[in-house]
């Protein structure tokens, strides 16, 4: 906790103090043309300002010259260049987008790139506590707001307070300070008013993604258990908890929008208000004969000039705000600590023989819940090691240390004598290869699920891992073969069929050390039988650990190691344990049981 409010603290998440964090995204280090064109974007806004300052000069001397009846030349001539002007300024600001684009996509991009990243590296207690659908659309809406936040900072602010400087000084020049005050003084309010209403407006706001991210939550958390919702025909349920978190979206979108028409009207009236007490000003000043005529024009283009970026500037606020807002959740999630970090400088692993060895490891979820108390085990190379015992005994926890999902609270886990704690991550993780109870496949082709196992793996390659697992027969009756889609989570394969693209993709690894955590728990006994035979032959000069329920599945083991309540109860052969008469054979006796029951119903039958 205090870890994540230093990271709170270091790195501010709301307010406009957020946006120093985007200042490094304006001028990319390492990259010339990346600055080059920021360079001419910021040469590009400056010379559209200046010719659309110019326009209104422009239009004022035409209509002076008309008012002096001077030939119409002239007077032609000073109307082609107060459109040549206001066509300047667009050709300035659209030529600025096309150069700037570019720059703010590759901010977007590394910004992404880096938020992804570090939810990779958060850790597996963060992931097991978040919801998907929420967390996709965080990531969403704050990627997609850096593009904006560049653009306006660049194009908006900083132009618009150049803008209203060059105008203060005309005014101040040309028709008296006391204008410059009034002006100052109706900018000052429309801005102290536009953040006021901004604020408020926030909350509103904040409500609605609030709501929002529940409504995907739940919708995305209902689809991936769409099974489930089928069979306790709970299909009404969900509907109405997802109309229920929509119908909250609604109500806060319309108080959004009630709060931005609000804000619209007090901004138009404000602004409508500065125009008609200069143009009032302007025409009383013709009337005393120290105004012509193209002063009211030139006084009226220049304060239309100003409206534009000022009208703007609500809208930038407002659009800064919201980007603040969509952002707040992103660097939370930027700002969250990763809880299994490599130490500096950390060697890479090497695996000679792949002898484990589990020293003295306490480990628990939560304080005050110890799920390993003490666990001392070692599995010699190039052997099996079952790990077996009651629900709860801290089994699947063993293979979630050894991959270094999370880090004892003491004792050290030692593979060829090297502490896992001081090795990379990285090279840790290729060392090893798991086929888990329940295998999870990406919703793409079967050739590309199991050439996930290893990068750049070739066609052959996989293939040989396939049959290696024993799948000719499923793949051959598949119409597209390796490129045939598996649907979401592998759905569309059985579960013997997903257990087997899980051995193949893990014999494409061809890691020293293989994790079979409950491997066939989940199977029938034909099918559980034909899968352990193939685990079998995976299995041979390999370090093996099988975390199992099934005690069948583990006769063979080279030691089984029986956990009771996070500690070794007995360990030993499969006889040797039977011959003890402890835990393992009180088990083996009541699955031997339940077993001939099933098999004596299913004669009956």
């Amino acid at each position: 906790m205090a870890d994540r409010q230093a990271g709170s603290a270091a790195h501010p998440k709301g307010g406009f103090a957020a946006l120093w964090r985007f200042l490094p995204m304006l001028w990319p280090k390492g990259n010339a043309e990346l600055k080059a064109r920021v360079v001419i974007a910021v040469i590009l806004v400056m010379a559209g300002m200046g010719v659309t300052l110019a326009s209104p000069y422009a239009l004022k001397l035409a209509v002076d010259r008309m008012s002096a009846h001077a030939p119409f030349a002239v007077a032609a001539a000073l109307v082609l260049a107060y459109a040549g002007a206001r066509f300047g300024g667009v050709l300035s600001d659209n030529l600025r987008n096309a150069i700037f684009e570019k720059v703010g996509q590759d901010a977007a991009r590394r910004l992404a790139g880096q938020v992804f990243r570090h939810v990779h590296d958060l850790s597996l207690r963060f992931h097991l506590e978040r919801r998907t659908g929420s967390l996709t659309k965080i990531v969403e809406r704050g990627t997609k707001s850096i593009d904006m936040m560049l653009y306006f900072l660049l194009f908006n602010i900083a132009p618009t307070v150049i803008q209203l400087a060059v105008i203060c000084v005309i005014f101040g020049v040309k028709f008296g300070w006391a204008l410059v005050v009034a002006t100052l003084a109706i900018v000052a309010v429309y801005i102290a008013f536009t953040r006021w209403v901004t604020e408020w407006r926030s909350n509103i706001q904040r409500q609605m993604n609030d709501v929002d991210n529940k409504a995907i939550g739940r919708a995305v958390d209902s689809l991936l258990n769409y099974e489930t919702v089928k069979y306790f025909g709970a299909e009404d349920r969900e509907a109405q908890r997802y109309e229920e978190a929509v119908g909250a979206f609604a109500r806060a979108s319309v108080r959004n929008e009630v709060s931005l028409a609000w804000l619209n009207i007090g901004q138009a009236l404000i602004t409508n208000l500065m125009m008609a007490g200069a143009m009032i000003f302007t025409v009383w000043g013709w009337s005393r004969g120290r105004f012509t005529p193209g002063d009211v024009v030139w006084i009226n283009g220049l304060l239309m000039q100003l409206f534009r970026p000022l009208d703007m500037l609500g809208w930038v606020y407002r659009s800064i705000r919201q980007g603040l807002i969509d952002m707040e959740a992103m660097w939370e999630l930027l700002d969250t600590p990763t809880e299994v970090t490599d130490v500096p400088d950390a060697p890479a692993l090497h695996v000679g023989r792949g002898a484990i060895r589990f020293d003295d490891v306490r480990f628990g979820y939560e304080d005050g819940r110890e799920i390993l108390k003490g666990l001392s085990v070692d599995i010699p190379a190039g052997t099996s090691c079952a790990i077996v015992g009651p629900s709860g005994a801290g089994k699947s926890t063993i293979a979630r240390l050894l991959y270094r999902f999370y880090d004892p609270q003491s004792g050290r886990i030692l593979i060829d004598g090297q502490n896992i704690a001081d090795v990379q991550q990285r090279s840790l993780r290729a060392a090893i290869g798991i086929v888990p109870q329940d295998t999870v496949l990406f919703n793409d082709t079967l050739g590309y699920n199991i050439g996930y196992g290893r990068d750049e793996a070739s066609q052959a390659e996989i293939e040989a891992a396939a049959r290696g697992a024993a799948t000719e027969r499923f793949v051959d009756m598949l119409p597209n073969r390796y490129e045939s889609m598996v649907g979401e989570r592998g759905l569309k394969l059985s579960g013997g069929e997903k257990q087997r693209v899980a051995i193949a993709r893990t014999l494409l690894k061809n890691p020293p050390i293989l994790v079979l955590d409950e491997a066939t728990s989940a199977l029938d006994s034909r099918t559980e039988q034909a899968i352990q035979e193939t685990l079998d032959r995976v299995a041979e000069s390999r370090t093996t650990i099988m975390i199992a329920h099934r005690l069948s599945t583990v006769v063979d083991a080279d030691q089984i190691v029986v956990l009771e309540d996070g500690r070794v109860a007995e360990r030993g052969t499969h006889e040797q344990l039977l011959d003890d008469g402890g835990l393992y054979a009180e088990l083996w006796y009541r699955q031997a049981a339940e077993q001939l029951e099933e098999e004596t119903a299913e004669a009956a039958e």
